[in-house]
């Protein structure tokens, strides 16, 4: 489809341009690349960012993909990829298929326990998105981190 094509041209513009220098450094600059990432997904994925220490993008990557309404997210596998990819920040994002971005209960004691597990290993979370369509809730500017 003629529409999927621009949204992934798109995509890969945006990520050259973060490649070559740019930081994802405000939730504005995230929220335009997530919007486009995860905002026409029909099942559940969570999403790390991963971030050098400049917040430099070094890896955006899908961790679990889930179905229409939830998808489960481990820790100690968020922590292995943290490790892995040498990150010392990550932004986390799931999507809501339903079009509701706010967060649910259990996305905010997720978002709490995977902080304090990456606090261990000195990875910091600047923020964990919610995408549902064009629109994307930021747990930082809500004060839910």
């Amino acid at each position: 489809m003629k529409g999927d094509r621009i949204v992934q041209r798109a995509l890969r513009l945006l990520e050259a341009r973060i490649r070559g220098g740019c930081t994802l450094s405000s939730p504005s600059a995230v929220r335009d690349y997530l919007r486009l990432l995860l905002g026409e997904r029909e099942h559940e994925v969570f999403v790390c960012i991963w971030l050098d220490a400049q917040h430099r993008l070094i890896a955006a990557e899908e961790i679990f993909r889930g179905t229409l309404t939830q998808t489960s997210v481990y820790p100690r596998e968020v922590v292995k990829a943290a490790l892995q990819s040498n990150a010392a920040a990550v932004i986390f994002a799931h999507n809501h298929p339903s079009g509701v971005a706010q967060p649910s209960q259990a996305d905010e004691l997720l978002t709490r326990n995977l902080r304090d597990a990456l606090k261990l290993v000195d990875v910091n979370v600047l923020d964990h998105f919610v995408v549902a369509g064009a629109q994307a809730l930021s747990f930082a500017e809500r004060g839910l981190l």
